[in-house]
């Protein structure tokens, strides 16, 4: 699957080091798809690397064409709208976190937001997201227009230099690793299980 023609996604849970991916990847060399709405915050100092019109890909795909060659993010429940009829072909690099960081790090940043709900209890949120990930990992696999890489946060954090040879690779081997490597702020792996 040629990099030139495939729409490269950054996706997994939120709070699984997508935007730092997507930070990585832009110091790499890559195009960015993003709008520049939501702005760097507490939660996320170096930016979100969002597009608003990802958030309605089922009834927007009017953007598609336009992202081919160039990486975006979406986190893994709207992977299932992508079309996958061979109009397009997509890599792929899906995020990966251990789940109590997750859960951790999402409940930090809704409680900042004032949008927590307590009476959602931690196990609830931890057995839909591991349910999530199963089905959506059996969507990639049935449909050949995925390429995926998976990419372990806290292993990148811990050894990066083996997983951005593996991304660099998976991406057709143009990046620039150095700036890669120098964009990874250990300083903002706040939420350890």
């Amino acid at each position: 699957m040629s990099t030139n023609d495939a729409i490269i996604i950054v996706s997994g849970l939120p709070r699984s080091g997508t935007s730092m991916m997507m930070n990585m990847l832009h110091a790499g060399g890559l195009a960015v798809v993003s709008d520049g709405v939501r702005t760097a915050d507490d939660d996320n100092p170096k930016g979100y690397f969002e597009f608003e019109r990802v958030k309605k890909l089922k009834e927007d795909k009017g953007w598609l064409p336009e992202a081919r060659g160039k990486v975006v993010k979406a986190i893994s429940e709207l992977l299932k709208h992508l079309p996958t009829d061979g109009a397009y072909t997509y890599k792929i690099i899906f995020m990966r976190r251990n789940i109590d960081e997750i859960l951790a790090s999402q409940t930090k940043m809704l409680k900042r937001r004032g949008t927590h709900d307590p009476s959602v209890a931690d196990e609830e949120i931890r057995r839909m997201f591991l349910v999530h990930l199963e089905r959506i990992n059996d969507f990639l696999r049935l449909h050949p227009c995925f390429d995926v890489l998976y990419v372990n946060y806290n292993l990148m954090l811990k050894e990066p230099a083996e997983r951005i040879v593996q991304i660099n690779a998976f991406l057709g081997g143009h990046l620039d690793v150095a700036a890669m490597t120098a964009a990874i702020d250990q300083s903002l792996y706040r939420n350890r299980a």
